[in-house]
């Protein structure tokens, strides 16, 4: 009984013993999970991070900036990939070439001083009329050759009307469909020089009317100075009627 007794004391202390020993290591995490709200560190912490994201989000704005500007300058430094440089020049050397095949007297000014010194100058008191008549007919030819000339040049630039109009076309269209500035400048550059040929085929078409007239007018008053020449020369004074022996009968034995 006395036995039964003593285990039960002990094991009492023992068990108050582990319990003792226990308590510090149980109430430990107690202590840790313990959470402690402090406004002002979360409305700081707040603040910190909505800073940082506006951050992020204007570098983000900022990167998306500089690619559009890059794509702009890409376009802004394409070249047209169209050219009517050729065509235009081909319509310049057309107009060149007839003007170049003008008959007789040419767009050269040391040729027109001298056909007007001789063929349209005064007509010459010792000229035979034989001279007269061939100055006169070779003027006549040359301002039919230069009514011709007018008449191709005139024929040349018309036929240069269909290949303005679709380089024209062309060009507009380029201009309309460009995707930068360097594109529309060139588009518009090489309108100003579709403007210009045209403005070079008029020019031709006045300069060749101009030579036609002009040698018109030369001829008539050439005309009117050799007419007077033989007016001249039919009122002049002759010897008269020079009496003479004539024989009407030149076999008759008298």
């Amino acid at each position: 009984m006395i036995s039964r007794r003593s285990r039960a004391a002990r094991l009492a202390v023992a068990l108050l013993t582990t319990s003792t020993l226990a308590a510090p290591f149980l109430s430990a995490p107690a202590q840790a999970q313990w959470i402690v709200y402090d406004p002002t560190n979360y409305a700081q912490n707040l603040l910190s991070a909505t800073r940082a994201l506006q951050q992020i989000n204007s570098q983000i704005t900022s990167l998306q900036n500089e690619a559009t500007m890059l794509i702009n300058q890409a376009r802004n430094l394409a070249s047209l990939p169209y050219s009517s440089l050729q065509q235009l020049q081909q319509s310049v050397q057309r107009t060149q070439q007839l003007l170049g095949e003008a008959q007789r007297i040419a767009y050269n000014v040391q040729n027109i001083d001298q056909a007007f010194r001789t063929t349209y100058g005064n007509a010459s008191m010792s000229a035979s009329d034989q001279q007269l008549v061939a100055d006169a007919r070779e003027r006549w030819q040359n301002t039919v050759g230069s009514l011709q000339d007018a008449m191709r040049v005139q024929a040349g630039v018309v036929g240069n009307i269909d290949t303005n109009r679709a380089q024209m076309s062309a060009l507009v269209g380029q201009s309309q469909g460009a995707t930068g500035a360097l594109q529309a400048t060139q588009a518009g550059n090489q309108l100003l020089a579709l403007q210009a040929q045209q403005l070079a085929d008029l020019t031709a078409v006045v300069a060749a009317n101009g030579r036609a007239q002009a040698l018109t007018e030369a001829e008539r008053a050439a005309a009117a100075e050799q007419g007077r020449e033989q007016r001249r020369r039919f009122l002049a004074p002759g010897q008269g009627y020079q009496p003479g022996n004539a024989r009407m009968f030149p076999n008759s034995g008298n």
